[in-house]
C-alpha cells in the first residue's frame, strides 16, 4: 500500500539522495520470502543438471525443494502481507484479462504479484510439488521403476524448466514495460511507489 511509504518532510534538505530514493519505495517482499525464492532457484537449477550424473546430489536437492515448498505453504498463511495467499483467487480470475491486455502493453501497477505472476506462482508450485513427490516416490521400493511415476517425474520436471524460462522472460518484459527492476526488488525487498493495486 502506498501509505506504508514514509512521505518526504517539507523542506527536508538534509536528506541524502539514498534517503529520498528509499522514501519513494515500499517494502514488499520480506527477507524469508526473498531467501526462499533464491534458494528455490538455486535448487531447481542444481536438480536440472544433476540427474543420472550426480544422483545423490539430485536426491538431496529434491528433498530440499520439498522442504522449501512446505515452508512456502506455511508462509503463505503466516508470512507478511505480500507473502500471503489471500489474493490468489482474485488474481487468478483476473489473469486471462491481464494477459490479454499485455498484448497492448497495458500492465497496471501492483505492489505484490500481478495476475500473471500469481498464475506463474501457482503453476510453478504445483509442477514442483508433482516433480519432487514423484521423484521421492521413484526411489522407494514400492514405486521404483513404475512407469507412471517415472513419466510424471520427467514431464513435471520438464514443465518446471519451461515455466522457469517463461518466468524469467516475464520478469524481463515487465521490467521493460514498467521501467522498473523487478530482480532488484526481489533482492532488496522494496518496490518503487506508483499507482499500485
Amino acid at each position: 500500500m502506498i501509505e506504508e511509504a514514509t512521505p518526504e518532510a517539507r523542506g527536508a534538505s538534509d536528506r541524502t539522495p539514498a534517503d529520498r530514493a528509499a522514501s519513494r519505495t515500499v517494502a514488499v517482499w520480506d527477507l524469508p520470502l526473498r531467501l526462499w525464492h533464491w534458494a528455490l532457484a538455486a535448487c531447481v537449477l542444481a536438480a536440472w543438471f544433476t540427474p543420472t550424473v550426480y544422483d545423490r546430489l539430485h536426491r538431496i536437492v529434491g528433498y530440499a525443494v520439498l522442504g522449501l515448498l512446505a515452508f512456502r505453504l506455511v508462509w503463505g498463511f503466516w508470512g507478511s502481507r505480500y507473502s500471503r495467499f489471500r489474493m490468489i483467487g482474485v488474481r487468478l480470475r483476473a489473469a486471462p484479462g491481464y494477459l490479454w491486455n499485455l498484448r497492448r502493453g497495458i500492465t497496471g501497477r501492483y505492489i505484490g504479484l500481478n495476475p500473471a505472476g500469481t498464475l506463474m506462482l501457482v503453476a510453478l508450485l504445483v509442477s514442483l510439488a508433482v516433480s519432487t513427490i514423484t521423484g521421492a516416490m521413484s526411489v522407494t521400493v514400492t514405486f521404483f521403476g513404475v512407469w507412471w511415476v517415472e513419466d510424471a517425474h520427467r514431464y513435471s520436471s520438464d514443465a518446471v524448466i519451461v515455466l522457469v524460462v517463461l518466468h524469467v522472460l516475464g520478469v524481463l518484459l515487465m521490467g521493460i514495460l514498467q521501467r522498473e527492476n523487478p530482480i532488484r526488488a526481489m533482492i532488496t525487498g522494496r518496490k518503487r511507489i506508483g499507482h499500485h493495486l
